[in-house]
């Protein structure tokens, strides 16, 4: 994209501020709040929106990267692929050479401003398999996170659009478990492409394969149709630009930027559980530290990678691994940055007979100019669609071979292994791989979904400003690697259909030969992350000896923090990810405000009771002395 990019530096964009921000310490008007809110991402703008609703709690978000809130890249959704690696909005990680790929090692982009990812994700926006929450409900043995339950805050969350070109949506999706009333606006594809009315053919000549899902968005994900994305009048929706946007103007809600945060600090005894309700954090490498504090509670949301490093530097983690850095170990938990999982795809690229791909789009300066003159214009055109207006979630067959050695990871039979993802162009993000210069392009994504692949995130050093060992250990089990193997086959056998034929011309640089292992090699030398990182801090049942958080989200062993982002995920869902974190993140904010009420009316019953019994005392008194004045007084 490397045209697109250049194009892009000739355009600006001002768009109306989200409100104040304070950028250092020393503007904040105080160093104590109730809340204190690390990562101002997909949940923790969330928690901030629905927390500051009432007026009594003062809430401190600290943001460790910059607002962007003028950044063209962050706004308008097609520009998307703009955003590089090694940018001021990425935290610019990268993963660890990958033994599944090739020894492999590439950037993991996750957002540092902001909305965090939510500001430069694709913007696909679904929930996941009902089963995924019923399945975690198993595992927590609280049934407050199956999906019966979830599922309300889709009316909190959602608010259903008309997408930027006005079509007529009335076959692509189901209205009925979808919301036009909550904060975040969401719509279906606002342009058409050619190659959609082929997509659907495909489902309607190969049922069996490939069914026709009206709606991914109601928790039933299995088969192919309309991307539903988190846009709205033609411009991206992120946690920033609705949930934050909807709080930062409230004299309870304090925003810092560039405040990383470096550990969280205990305030209590360690001889009985340890207590933190203190956060440090600073600018930069060298510069002087700040600490704030909590009063009731420290909110980790800091996604994946960050709280898990957030804890491992506060002592809260593997007891060796602390040690062997001179880390005070606070909390023996081995389960703190365990369990990583991630979903992965591999690219299959095909030339085409298409003058409305958008490979001549991205080259041609004079039509990027007109349409981004149209998006400034109206909030239409090319520019306020997504890369794709197609996408489908898929199981492999029952009796699949693998199933005879590998209990099925999915989380029931109506929940996806794998899943294809459809663009009307050159789509690869592989370092090093060079763009046609010319012609016309399909992209089908396949992509592993319930991976069974487990690695870690571990300090590398005590310094908060080291990046940590990103090690999602990817395609190390036979079920991922199988899994893949049958995607590329499956997305072969997509393109075969009467559909495609007048169509594609051949495949460009695909997989070489025909056998299983000419498939797996493919996949070892292309995959790449779809960068859903989950697990790190993961949920488990109250007191379990195993995980990180109890069902109520709070770190286990410790008072006064809890963790609220995609890290609690114990298994990765069938969903790109920010759909489901903005539910946890209701559910999680519903759970805050409902302990506070609980505690406020056990706080007036114990009061009125005190104050009952001492009118009672006090009564009984009175009585007492009226009695005793009351009696003769004997004599000898």
């Amino acid at each position: 994209m490397r045209t697109f990019n250049n194009l892009v530096l000739a355009v600006s964009w001002a768009t109306a501020s989200l409100g104040a921000l304070y950028t250092e310490p020393s503007q904040l008007p105080h160093l104590t709040y109730d809340y204190v809110i690390v990562g101002a991402g997909t949940a923790g703008n969330v928690i901030a929106s629905r927390l500051s609703e009432n007026s009594l709690y003062s809430i401190l978000v600290l943001e460790a990267g910059i607002s962007a809130e003028d950044d063209l890249a962050t706004i308008v959704p097609l520009l998307i692929p703009t955003l590089p690696p090694n940018s001021p909005h990425d935290w610019n990680y990268t993963i660890t050479p990958q033994s599944g790929l090739d020894g492999r090692a590439f950037p993991y982009r996750r957002g540092r401003l902001l909305g965090g990812s939510s500001t430069i994700n694709f913007m696909i926006h679904q929930y996941g398999s009902s089963e995924d929450f019923d399945k975690i409900a198993e595992i927590t043995n609280d049934v407050g996170w199956k999906w019966d339950s979830l599922k309300q805050h889709i009316e909190k969350h959602e608010k259903i659009v008309p997408p930027a070109d006005g079509h007529n949506t009335s076959s692509q999706y189901v209205p009925a478990i979808h919301s036009t009333n909550g904060i975040m606006p969401v719509s279906l594809a606002g342009r058409s492409q050619s190659i959609d009315a082929r997509v659907i053919a495909t489902t309607k000549e190969m049922p069996h394969d490939f069914p026709f899902n009206k709606d991914m968005g109601g928790g039933d994900v299995l088969g192919l149709g309309w991307i539903q994305s988190s846009i709205g009048g033609g411009k991206r929706s992120s946690s920033a630009t609705s949930y934050l946007a909807a709080a930062i103007n409230r004299p309870n809600v304090h925003v810092l930027i560039n405040a990383q945060v470096t550990k969280l600090l205990h305030t209590g005894s360690l001889s009985a559980v340890p207590s933190f309700r203190a956060v440090q954090f600073a600018r930069k490498p060298g510069a002087p530290q700040t600490v704030v504090k909590a009063r009731k509670e420290i909110i980790l949301s800091a996604g994946s990678i960050g709280t898990p490093q957030i804890l491992l530097l506060s002592g809260i983690g593997p007891k060796a691994e602390l040690q062997a850095l001179n880390i005070p170990v606070v909390v023996d938990n081995p389960s703190v940055g365990q369990n990583l999982s991630d979903h992965i795809w591999v690219p299959n690229n095909y030339k085409v007979r298409d003058e409305d791909s958008l490979d001549d789009f991205f080259r041609d300066p004079l039509r990027f100019s007109s349409a981004m003159k149209e998006w400034h214009a109206r909030k239409t055109g090319i520019f306020a669609g997504g890369i794709t207006n197609n996408l489908g979630f898929f199981r492999l067959p029952s009796n699949a071979s693998i199933f005879s050695t590998t209990r099925d990871p999915a989380s029931g039979l109506n929940s996806a292994h794998w899943e294809m993802v459809v663009a009307n162009f050159y789509l690869n993000y592989k370092p090093g791989v060079v763009e046609p210069v010319n012609g016309s392009y399909m992209t089908i994504q396949s992509a592993l979904i319930s991976s069974t692949s487990r690695g870690a995130v571990k300090l590398i050093s005590a310094d908060p400003f080291a990046h940590p060992l990103i090690n999602p250990n990817y395609l190390t089990t036979p079920f991922d690697i199988f899994t893949m193997r049958e995607a590329v086959k499956a997305t072969k056998r997509f393109v075969s259909a009467d559909a495609w034929r007048d169509y594609i011309e051949s495949p460009v640089g695909g997989v070489v030969g025909t056998e299983d292992a000419d498939i797996d090699a493919y996949v070892r030398d292309q995959a790449l992350s779809m960068l859903h990182a989950t697990g790190t801090a993961s949920i488990s049942p109250k007191g379990a000896s195993w995980g990180v958080v109890e069902p109520d989200l709070k770190v286990k062993g410790v008072d006064g923090v809890r963790i609220v982002d995609a890290s609690i995920l114990p298994f990765p869902p069938s969903a790109h990810t920010q759909g489901p974190v903005y539910l946890i993140a209701e559910r999680a904010s519903q759970l805050i405000v409902g302990e506070n009420l609980q505690a406020e009316l056990d706080f007036h019953f114990r009061t009125d009771w005190v104050v009952e019994l001492q009118a009672f005392l006090s009564s009984s008194a009175a009585r007492m002395y009226r009695f005793c004045q009351d009696i003769p007084i004997m004599s000898n």
